[in-house]
């Protein structure tokens, strides 16, 4: 039985982040270079998990699945707070 008044951790791989950085790049390129908006598309891929959001342009649909969608929001994330 969960105590919903305990906080869960939740933890993720860190040596990803070079990984997810190039791919994140190489995505929203791709889909830049479609006439997509990149952010909206990644938004939409994060969020449902459908990755027909990414197209299959410079491979980028089958690059994406390489790393689980939290681990992109995590360093998604990241990335927003240093700024």
């Amino acid at each position: 039985m969960t105590d919903f008044n305990e906080t869960m951790k939740f933890d993720i791989a860190k040596d990803n982040k070079a990984e997810a950085k190039e791919i994140m790049a190489l995505v929203y390129e791709a889909l830049e270079e479609k006439g997509y908006n990149p952010v909206s598309q990644i938004v939409g891929y994060i969020l449902s998990g459908d990755p027909t959001y990414i197209t299959s342009h410079k491979n980028a649909r089958t690059v994406i699945r390489k790393l689980e969608r939290d681990e992109l929001l995590e360093e998604i994330l990241k990335a927003y707070m240093e700024k």
